[in-house]
C-alpha cells in the first residue's frame, strides 16, 4: 500500500509539470530552456536540502556510481530532452502515447531477460490501461508523423524504462532520495550540455506565463516545476520502487496523464471530451488490474540472478 501511494503522489507531482512548462513556453521559453531550468533547479535544491538534514545518504558506494550515472544520464536528462524534441515535432497526443509505451517495454525485460512469467492479469490490465491513455490523448486527433518526432517519443519511451529498472536495482542499493539528488545532479549537467544555464533567457523571468500574460511570473512557474514536479516527483517514484516492482509502478504512473488532463482542463480552460473521460475510467481500472496482479506471485522460469 505504502508503494502504491508514494507513485500516485509521483503521478498528481509529475503531472503538474505540464500546465506548469505550458505556460512558461508561452512566455518565450524554448523547450530545451524550461527542461534545463527545470533540472538545475532541482539538482540545487535537493543538494543543499539534503547536505543541510541528511548527508550521510550523500555518500555513494563506488561499486553504485555506473547506476546512478547511468540513471541520472537515462532517466533524468534523456527522458525529458526526448519527449520535449517529440512534443515540438509531433501532435502531443503521439508523444504522449510513445512515451508511456514503457510500461510494455518493462514488462517485457523483466519477461525475456530475467525471465518471470507474468500473471495473464499483468497483461490483460497494461493492454487497458494504454487502451485507456489513447482515449484521453486522442492521438488520431491530426495524425501527423514526423520521422524525428516519431524516433524521439521511442527513444523517451526507451529511457523511460530505462529510469524504472534502473531505479529499482539503485534503490535496493541505496537511499533513494540519495540517488535521486545524485541522478538529478547528473541529469542537470547533462542537460546543461544542449542548453547551457547562461543562455537562458533571464529577462523575462519575472514576465507573466500563459499565452494571454495572464498566469504567474515565469519564475514561479519554473520554481513550482522544479521542485514540486521534479524534485518532489523524482523522490516519491523513486521511493515507491522500493516496495514495487518496475513493472507494477510503470503502469501506476499511468495515472499522470489522468491527473495532467484534469490539471489542465483546472488551470488552462482546456476542456474534457467524453472519449478523455471513458479515457481515464478505462486506464485507472487497468491500473486496478495491474495492482490486483501484482500481488499474485510471480513465477521464474529460471534461477534469478543473487547479485
Amino acid at each position: 500500500m505504502r508503494g502504491t501511494l508514494l507513485i500516485l503522489f509521483a503521478s498528481a507531482a509529475f503531472g503538474s509539470s505540464g500546465p506548469l512548462a505550458k505556460s512558461v513556453m508561452q512566455a518565450g521559453f524554448a523547450p530545451h530552456q524550461v527542461a534545463s531550468a527545470r533540472a538545475g533547479i532541482a539538482a540545487l535544491v535537493l543538494l543543499v536540502t539534503v547536505a543541510a538534514i541528511r548527508p550521510d545518504i550523500l555518500r555513494v558506494r563506488r561499486e553504485h556510481l555506473k547506476t546512478l550515472v547511468a540513471y541520472g544520464l537515462i532517466g533524468v536528462a534523456l527522458v525529458q530532452l526526448l519527449f520535449f524534441v517529440a512534443v515540438s515535432r509531433l501532435p502531443v497526443g503521439i508523444a504522449m502515447l510513445l512515451e508511456y509505451v514503457s510500461p510494455v517495454l518493462v514488462a517485457l525485460w523483466v519477461r525475456f531477460v530475467r525471465r518471470v512469467h507474468l500473471p495473464a492479469l499483468f497483461w490483460v490490465g497494461t493492454a487497458l490501461a494504454l487502451t485507456g491513455l489513447g482515449l484521453i490523448t486522442q492521438f488520431w486527433d491530426g495524425l501527423q508523423l514526423d520521422t524525428t518526432g516519431l524516433l524521439a517519443g521511442m527513444g523517451a519511451a526507451l529511457c523511460s524504462a530505462g529510469y524504472y529498472l534502473l531505479g529499482e536495482k539503485g534503490a535496493g542499493e541505496q537511499h533513494p532520495i540519495g540517488m535521486v539528488t545524485w541522478g538529478m545532479v547528473v541529469g542537470a549537467v547533462g542537460l546543461f550540455v544542449v542548453s547551457p544555464p547562461w543562455a537562458l533567457p533571464f529577462d523575462r523571468l519575472g514576465d507573466l506565463g500563459g499565452e494571454d500574460g495572464s498566469g504567474a511570473p515565469v519564475w514561479v512557474l519554473l520554481v513550482t516545476v522544479a521542485v514540486v514536479s521534479t524534485a518532489l516527483a523524482y523522490t516519491l517514484s523513486t521511493s515507491s520502487l522500493r516496495y514495487l516492482p518496475s513493472t507494477v509502478a510503470s503502469v501506476l504512473a499511468l495515472s499522470e496523464p489522468v491527473l495532467a488532463t484534469l490539471l489542465a482542463w483546472a488551470l488552462l480552460d482546456e476542456t474534457l471530451s467524453s472519449a478523455q473521460i471513458v479515457g481515464m475510467v478505462v486506464l485507472l481500472s487497468g491500473a486496478a488490474l495491474v495492482q490486483m496482479a501484482a500481488r499474485t506471485p510471480v513465477t521464474p522460469a529460471e534461477p534469478l540472478p543473487t547479485k
